[in-house]
């Protein structure tokens, strides 16, 4: 079975015709390492499901840096969400940090599946509950630990990001320098050893 469908399936019982109906709406693209789904100040026109590969979200502070606020890898959904639900400029660029295999769907696209089948008005709530769960998990993490306990956690979670991501995006990500970072993984391999 296809790992969209799979998702899918993990979310509501979806029938082999509502699937093909779905799939149709869907387009099949290819970004390498480096590309963008969107940028910033640019409208997102799609919501992109992951089938290969990874992504990171991030936007430019007041200072011009590169902020990281988010890791998205396969099997599940990655856009700029505000963007894409009004249509209006992103304040986030969406950027693979692989080459990466994703289907995406444009909003007139979407907006057709969630009017023309109940599955779709039950998946859209799951992934929209699912979505907001994840940045409020984000804040409380950010705001309630420590930069050891941030950086374990991502060790635990999201495994993926230590080997794919560069030291500035997970030290953005984790919201504290590069030199913390360096010292909290030589505090952690001086442990192990």
């Amino acid at each position: 079975m296809d790992p969209f469908k799979q998702f899918l399936q993990k979310l509501v019982p979806i029938t082999d015709a509502e699937y093909a109906k779905t799939i149709g709406l869907f387009t099949k693209q290819q970004l390498g390492k480096g590309e963008f789904l969107v940028r910033q100040d640019q409208v997102c026109r799609h919501i992109a499901f992951i089938i290969k590969g990874s992504f990171r979200i991030y936007y430019l502070n007041d200072k011009g840096e590169e902020t990281t606020s988010c890791f998205c890898t396969e099997n599940g959904f990655t856009t700029s969400y505000k963007s894409f639900i009004f249509q209006e400029p992103s304040t986030l660029s969406i950027q693979a940090i692989e080459d990466s295999e994703i289907l995406t769907i444009d909003y007139d696209k979407l907006h057709f599946l969630y009017n023309s089948s109940t599955v779709w008005l039950h998946i859209g709530r799951i992934v929209s509950e699912q979505q907001y769960l994840s940045l409020e998990k984000y804040a409380s993490v950010l705001n309630n630990e420590s930069a050891k306990e941030k950086y374990l956690r991502l060790l635990k979670e999201q495994p993926f990001v230590i080997h794919k991501a560069t030291v500035e995006e997970i030290a953005s990500y984790l919201g504290i320098t590069r030199r913390t970072l360096s010292r909290i993984r030589q505090e952690i391999s001086q442990r192990h050893n």
